[in-house]
């Protein structure tokens, strides 16, 4: 079966998406469903990873903070960010997480090269990364470096869940009550923020042409 595609165009809450996420993991296990790529919003939230420290909380009642069984730490989730829920079935694309991890990233990369930005990663440091050399240097002084996309995964019985979430135009002062993915010594940036007049749409048309060169069709 194709992979199925959802936009949703309200804000989605966080429980709602996970108990669909469950649901639909255990129908493509099952083979009664086709994969799916969920693209949504949220409220505003903080959710901890499996990996996430109680210091790196700064602020735990600006928002609701939500454990999440996904790999990773702290991370935040709010209007103006997409968020991309793959419910993909790696058993059938390999069994390789850490090739699945880096088709994530690529996708991220190339969606990214659709609006002329150019999105790295970096050893040691989950997400995709933009540098920044209007601005100062960072600690290391090294190029100041941005995050403008989070990814993490969680796998049941080989289905993947969650997925990533790209910066487009969300409240950035938001990120400030945790310290994201654990990473105290480099900030988040937004395709907004980077000067590119982007809306919600183009980034979804941009993520759906670039799934099919990364993910096969879809």
């Amino acid at each position: 079966m194709p992979v199925e595609w959802r936009i949703s165009s309200e804000l989605v809450p966080y429980e709602d998406a996970v108990a669909e996420m469950e649901a639909r993991c255990a129908a493509i296990r099952s083979g009664t469903a086709s994969e799916l790529v969920w693209l949504l919003e949220h409220p505003p939230l903080y959710t901890a990873g499996t990996s996430a420290r109680v210091e790196d909380l700064t602020d735990p009642d600006r928002f609701p903070v939500y454990e999440s069984r996904r790999g990773g730490q702290y991370t935040y989730h709010g209007p103006g960010q997409r968020i991309a829920y793959v419910m993909l079935d790696v058993a059938a694309r390999g069994r390789d997480v850490r090739k699945f991890v880096a088709q994530l990233e690529e996708w991220v990369i190339a969606t990214l090269d659709s609006f002329n930005v150019k999105g790295e990663i970096r050893e040691g440091r989950v997400g995709v990364w933009v540098v920044r050399p209007e601005l100062p240097p960072g600690p290391d002084g090294q190029p100041h470096e941005d995050k403008v996309a989070a990814i993490g995964l969680r796998l049941r019985k080989w289905v993947s869940m969650h997925g990533l979430s790209l910066n487009v135009e969300p409240d950035l002062s938001h990120f400030d009550g945790i310290v994201p993915c654990g990473i105290r010594d480099h900030g988040v940036t937004s395709l907004v923020d980077l000067g590119l007049p982007v809306t919600m749409e183009d980034v979804d048309v941009a993520l759906r042409r670039n799934f099919e060169s990364v993910f096969g069709k879809g």
